[in-house]
């Protein structure tokens, strides 16, 4: 990109020739790349002990038990928690391995507890949550009972009782939830003394150098890099820690707010120092962790939503896009189409991976970026309550709701935790919907490339053809989104061969929940960080004029919210009913 505004960071001049060591996308993918093969490399040779005899025996019950119940039994729940529980990040050196991208622990009052605690806290902290767990394994032992005499009341009906089945439902339902909130107390009361802080500057130094790899490639002064990284760092710690705090954890305020206000209070205080800004590199940063995020699309578990799922995602993401952007620049007027297509994006899709690859695509400005990423922050932040709040209120199947939230709140993360609020069917069908929808950020961006090419920026009186149409298009398109696109048709076809429990596993809660997702954290954590060291609010007060910005959010999301409740009702309760029953486990 050039100087001419469109720069993340000014100051820093990049280099984007067309050489495959020389541009910045690239380096997205060749680190991303180098980082998904480490990572096979660690958790495929980890199989969990007896795995595959546990899937054979636990599948076997499985399928007996959905024979034999119309509802999802006790036995088939402990036969797949079986299954649940083979984890290949669980298993030898992986699960050393795993330690080193942890962020600061869960704390309340001392932050301090975040990063150290000691054998003696530790004790102190045990025995404090002895006395609720032995509660929670009390209650646990009553609804396992209810449950267990529930679904023999249903069975000795021969299953033709719905009132029974029903009950035998309601009752497992509750077991579910009184054994999760076991889980959490015995966890609590098993602390153990922990020091972080060591691995914490390895994964430090780690990142550090393999960041600076590119930087010297690309022509970057990599002893400045270095220098300036570990601050980087520590603002991305600190952004961790503050969203590790109990209470705001309880909010779902995440990292993500935390680092963006750090990075905006130094900048807009004291101003980012000179020798700081080499490692503010917002685009290198995201777009190696959008590589890695590839690799948690999985295309084989679009099945088990299936075509409800795609119609909710694929169908009514781009008609949203299009019809905000449409709304912006005939109505609202607004005189950045830039900043128009980034905020379109950015609600419309799936948040600041979207709004990332989107800038990227129509060469928007740096704080037209910052300014749809504060907005999405801030909106996600108030619908991860609102919506389970009001799905709650007004009695919405769950099915209905999971998709409702996938296909609206911008964030995966605040998805999978305000799905959590409702219940587990509605954190599974609205983190599955998320991932669907991800896959729209390669679409949406080459579409974007490909409409400011041949319409927006195109010379006037000139006609363009189709391979002049195209060598424009690519220069713009964002070439990273061939990484994001590589690894998660990689991965896909890796999964696929494995099996879906395999796969699971291995791949799931192996190489993408063991090792990329961690890193992908560290890596968007850094950039937020550098989006606020990046940011000078007087450079955001004109594009606020007229609050042309806030009103195509709110009037976008708005119509998101209704045409994406409408579309998965239909889809889900109207022309596919049996995708639902079978979600619901019926």
């Amino acid at each position: 990109m050039s100087d001419t505004g469109e720069n993340i960071v000014k100051d820093y001049p990049k280099t984007h020739g067309p050489g495959l060591l020389k541009h910045e996308d690239y380096w997205a993918i060749w680190l991303g790349a180098l980082l998904l093969i480490a990572g096979l490399a660690i958790f495929l040779p980890n199989e969990p002990k007896d795995m595959r005899s546990i899937i054979e025996a636990s599948s076997a019950t499985i399928q007996a038990e959905e024979a034999r119940a119309p509802f999802r039994s006790l036995a088939w729940h402990d036969a797949n928690d079986k299954k649940e529980r083979l984890r290949a990040r669980d298993v030898g050196f992986a699960k050393t391995v795993g330690t080193y991208l942890q962020g600061p622990k869960s704390w309340s009052g001392n932050p301090a507890e975040a990063f150290v605690l000691g054998e003696e806290a530790a004790k102190a902290k045990a025995e404090a949550a002895k006395e609720k767990h032995d509660k929670a394994k009390e209650k646990l032992a009553a609804a396992h009972a209810k449950a267990k005499e529930a679904e023999a009341a249903a069975a000795a009906a021969e299953f033709k009782d719905s009132q029974a089945n029903d009950a035998a439902r309601a009752a497992i339902g509750e077991w579910r939830k009184a054994r999760e909130s076991e889980s959490k107390a015995k966890s609590a009361a098993g602390a153990k003394p922990y020091n972080i802080v060591g691995s914490l500057t390895v994964l430090c130094v780690g990142m550090g150098l393999l960041f600076a790899v590119g930087a010297g490639f690309m022509g970057w002064s990599v002893p400045k890099f270095l220098l300036a990284f570990p601050v980087i760092f520590v603002l991305a710690t600190l952004a961790y820690l503050l969203a590790a705090q109990a209470n705001i954890k309880a909010w779902g305020l995440e990292y993500v707010l935390w680092a963006i206000l750090l990075g905006l209070v130094i900048s807009n205080t004291i101003g980012t120092p000179a020798w700081l800004k080499p490692a503010v590199q917002v685009e290198y940063y995201i777009k190696t962790g959008l590589v890695l995020l590839g690799a948690s699309i999985l295309f084989g578990k679009i099945v088990i939503i299936g075509l409800p799922g795609i119609f909710v995602t694929w169908v009514v993401t781009p008609i949203v896009l299009i019809c905000t952007f449409w709304f912006g620049q005939r109505f609202l007027k607004m005189e950045s189409k830039t900043l128009n297509i980034t905020v379109s994006a950015d609600m419309s899709v799936s948040g600041v991976s979207a709004a990332i690859a989107t800038a990227a695509a129509c060469r928007a400005k740096k704080e037209e970026l910052t300014l749809a990423v504060g907005m999405s922050v801030l909106f996600t932040a108030i619908m991860i309550f609102a919506m389970p709040a009001f799905i709650k209120a007004v009695g919405m199947h769950h099915v209905l709701g999971g998709a409702w939230m996938g296909g609206t709140i911008d964030a995966t993360g605040a998805v999978v935790a305000a799905g959590a609020l409702l219940s587990d069917t509605a954190m599974h069908v609205a983190a599955t919907i998320k991932m669907i929808q991800n896959i729209m950020i390669g679409v949406i961006a080459f579409g974007v490339a490909a409409y400011w090419a041949t319409r927006v920026e195109r010379t006037p009186g000139v006609d363009l053809s189709a391979s002049a149409a195209l060598q424009e298009i690519w220069r713009r398109f964002p070439r990273f989104i061939l990484g994001f696109i590589g690894a998660s048709v990689v991965f896909s076809i890796l999964y696929g061969a494995m099996g879906n429990d395999v796969g699971k596993a291995m791949i799931d809660q192996g190489v993408i929940r063991g090792w990329t997702t961690g890193l992908q954290g560290w890596f968007f954590c850094l950039a937020f960080v550098s989006i606020g060291l990046a940011t000078d609010f007087r450079e955001l007060g004109h594009l606020f004029k007229g609050g042309k910005p806030l009103t195509l959010y709110v009037v976008g999301q708005t119509f998101n919210l209704i045409l994406t409740l409408a579309m998965a009702y239909v889809m889900f309760f109207v022309a596919f009913p049996w995708v639902t029953e079978r979600l619901m486990g019926n």
